[in-house]
């Protein structure tokens, strides 16, 4: 009886460990984090995650960016986390417009996706923006947890604010 009590102790040991390291990011729509930012006596900053079903540099940076412990947490605690399909067909309403679906090409895109990338439509790219939704700076490309960090402490921390790119990152 008291290895069966050890054996079920143990695994439950394990797993609150196992759910402290493996922390998921709550990702939420554009209207939510419009929501949230109205409504949050402390609004938070806005992250935008712009992706495509199709996109294998996207789903590699969710799994090994975003599903780090060290990410997730800085960017649950200091921005809204919003996870945003370019190309997807449903309509967004925003500041008195309607952002839509635009047929082009074999795919398409969403004009929202399009003014966030500032019309450089390409897989990844996340955004920044304030609370006020004021764009900071969209980030191209595939980032490893080092360089997504030092990124997101520049516009999470306000560096951004008094030091320019160049200065903050020793170039």
């Amino acid at each position: 009886m008291r290895s069966i009590f050890t054996q079920i102790s143990l695994l439950f040991v394990a797993l609150i460990g196992f759910n402290v390291q493996a922390q998921d990011i709550n990702w939420i729509s554009w209207e939510e984090a419009v929501q949230l930012s109205q409504t949050d006596a402390q609004p938070k900053k806005i992250f935008v995650d712009v992706y495509t079903d199709w996109c294998g540099w996207c789903k590699k940076m969710d799994k090994d960016t975003f599903q780090n412990p060290q990410v997730s947490q800085y960017m649950q605690d200091n921005f809204y986390m919003v996870k945003m399909d370019a190309e997807g067909k449903d309509p967004i309403q925003y500041q008195g417009k309607t952002f839509k679906f635009v047929p082009s090409g074999r795919r398409g895109y969403h004009e929202l996706a399009a003014a966030l990338l500032q019309g450089k439509m390409s897989y990844p790219t996340v955004v920044f923006l304030d609370e006020n939704f004021n764009m900071l700076s969209p980030v191209p490309g595939y980032q490893k947890v080092e360089p997504f960090m030092q990124i997101a402490k520049y516009f999470g921390d306000n560096i951004y604010k008094d030091k320019d790119w160049q200065s903050y990152a020793g170039k």
